[in-house]
């Protein structure tokens, strides 16, 4: 008998009055409740497109404080340095905004930290030689918790802007403006922004003031089509850097993919070009599995400055060059990946029947690039937070990703005295630790996630499902409907969808292996339906032809060789009580 993997937990149906006051298709109606949508206003507003991208921008603290000094910044021509970050949130979030101050007319330059010299956030080597060339440093998805380093810029005269949507700890940094929706004292419900999305909200009014001022030479209308123009690299770096794709950003993230399906900037063309894809069909899940590795491979195996380039890029033979490198490095990406998993789980030993609360692995041997990715799997593979360190001579870099049990920032946070930095989210942080206060650390770390964890008796993954539906309700026109709900992605997650009692017609293992093929029919007569289990295929073996099975699914389409099918991308499964 087959038991499923994950804790299903049915959404609770929609009351019946929400139902009948919307003419909208019931299914649909029913996964939208789920998204917290109660009115018909909201459910308009969802499937329409509210439009969030012309949300006033000054309402977040101290927005007007930084624009008033990068004014006077391009009056009088001092240098701006935009600081950013090697991750694809944090290089499209510094391409967007100098691209921004440059067309406010500002001199301004960028500085992209090496991961593996300098690591993440400022740095008092990095700041101390922007100030003898800027005048004022504006971060852009890092900051939030330098307080030395933004202290030491002001003592050498360097003033500072903190643009960063990472959590807040105790103490601000000492900066001229801190813009972090994140704060406990900023008004806006802007919380859930990337770091691009806050650099956004900053380019739109530095532009917005530029365009009121007289004294400036930038159009109203030079300064919107700025704006619009600037929404692909929003919507790049807010999937990538898996933000809830709800609420305001769904708005911008919408608006982005629009544009990107344009193929007006040049270097997002050729980086289309090379990964086999067409402008036209990007969405969210193309952004996510396809784009985005790419942008990040330069952080993680080189240096970011290359995927920075190809975004600022103008010709396309340079931007195809470009393009043509970041494909072959996260092709590296993928096999150093594979290597250092293996090497962990060698670390690891037999803990599939028994993992511990906390999955710790470390080498000299792993890549700072590649540790998050490792950690990441692991995570998934284990539903443990699973943490992956890459030992130094004098100090360590690790990379944690955690499960919803857990918060990892916050248990980060109460031990930070044994840390040199830290900083993050609930399920994804960074940290460096000096050698010879590790031991301590993990010892201290595994203490936390015991005392968190240990007492949770079936610590499984929890797998939402939106709907249960009949096979019969499997239908194109039913696509038709959950397409509309795109973007997809974090908080806005693809429809999981439940049908029970379905017949196996054959069940075979694809890819190496790997993959679960199904071919599946609802009852005697009725239609019939392929199915895919992606890292499913030892089921394979255990499903016998006529076997009734219960699924959660997400119901997609298949192209293949110019056909168009649809299919059950199948999540978990379970032998059928029904007969």
């Amino acid at each position: 008998m087959l038991e499923q993997a994950k804790r299903w937990e049915l959404y609770p149906i929609a009351p019946t009055d929400f139902l009948d006051d919307s003419p909208e298709n019931p299914i649909l109606l029913q996964i939208l409740y789920n998204r917290g949508l109660r009115t018909p206003e909201q459910i308009s507003d969802f499937l329409n497109g509210e439009d969030a991208v012309q949300d006033n921008p000054f309402r977040l603290k101290d927005m007007a404080v930084a624009v008033q000094r990068i004014l006077r910044a391009i009056a009088e021509a001092e240098t701006i340095c935009v600081y950013g970050d090697f991750d694809a949130d944090g290089i499209t979030a510094t391409a967007l905004l100098v691209s921004a101050l440059q067309q406010a007319g500002a001199r301004v330059g960028s500085y992209i930290p090496d991961r593996v010299d300098e690591g993440y956030g400022l740095n008092v080597e990095a700041v101390e030689r922007i100030s003898q060339q800027a005048h004022l440093l504006v971060t852009v998805d890092c900051g939030i918790r330098s307080i030395e380093e933004v202290a030491i810029a002001g003592q050498m005269g360097l003033d500072v802007i903190i643009t960063d949507h990472h959590s807040v700890g105790v103490e601000l940094p000492p900066a001229l403006a801190v813009i972090n929706p994140r704060r406990r004292d900023d008004p806006t419900s802007f919380e859930s922004l990337a770091g691009v999305g806050v650099a956004y909200r900053l380019a739109q009014a530095v532009l917005r003031a530029v365009a009121q001022d007289p004294a400036f030479a930038l159009t109203e209308e030079q300064a919107t089509e700025c704006e619009l123009q600037l929404l692909d690299l929003v919507a790049l770096g807010t999937i990538a850097d898996m933000m809830p794709l709800a609420g305001e950003n769904r708005s911008l993230v919408r608006r982005g993919l629009a544009q990107l399906s344009q193929g007006q900037r040049v270097g997002l063309f050729a980086l289309m070009e090379v990964a086999g894809m067409q402008p036209s069909g990007v969405d969210s899940s193309t952004v996510s599995y396809r784009l985005a590795p790419r942008i990040n491979a330069a952080g993680r195996l080189s240096n970011a400055q290359l995927a920075y380039d190809l975004l600022r890029a103008d010709e396309y033979s340079q931007a195809y060059d470009l393009a043509a490198q970041l494909e072959a490095m996260n092709r590296e990406r993928q096999q150093l990946t594979v290597d250092a998993q293996n090497l962990a789980e060698q670390q690891l030993g037999d803990i599939a029947s028994a993992p511990p609360a906390i999955l710790i692995t470390a080498s000299p041997e792993f890549r700072s690039g590649i540790v998050g990715l490792v950690a990441g799997r692991l995570a998934d593979q284990y539903y443990r937070p699973a943490v992956v360190v890459e030992q130094g001579p004098e100090t360590s870099r690790g990379s944690v990703r955690s499960i919803d049990e857990f918060d990892i920032t916050a248990a980060l946070d109460k031990i930070g005295h044994l840390l040199v930095r830290h900083g993050g989210h609930s399920r994804a942080a960074g940290f460096t630790v000096a050698n010879e206060r590790y031991d301590e650390f993990v010892l201290a770390l595994t203490q936390l996630a015991e005392e968190g964890l240990g007492a949770i008796p079936d610590l499984r993954p929890r797998m939402w499902v939106d709907a249960e539906v009949a096979w019969d309700d499997l239908t194109w026109a039913l696509q038709a409907q959950l397409a509309r709900l795109e973007p997809l992605g974090q908080a806005n997650e693809p429809p999981r969808l439940l049908v029970q009692g379905c017949r196996v017609r054959s069940a075979r293992a694809v890819g190496g292996g790997k993959h679960l093929k199904l071919v599946l029919d609802g009852y005697p007569g009725s239609g019939v339906l392929d199915g895919i289990g992606f890292g499913q295929g030892g089921q394979a073996s255990l499903l016998n032809a006529d076997e009734r099975l219960d699924i959660t699914f997400q119901l997609e389409v298949n192209e293949w060789q110019g056909r168009r099918s649809l299919q059950l991308n199948v999540q978990d499964l379970r032998t059928s009580a029904s007969k």
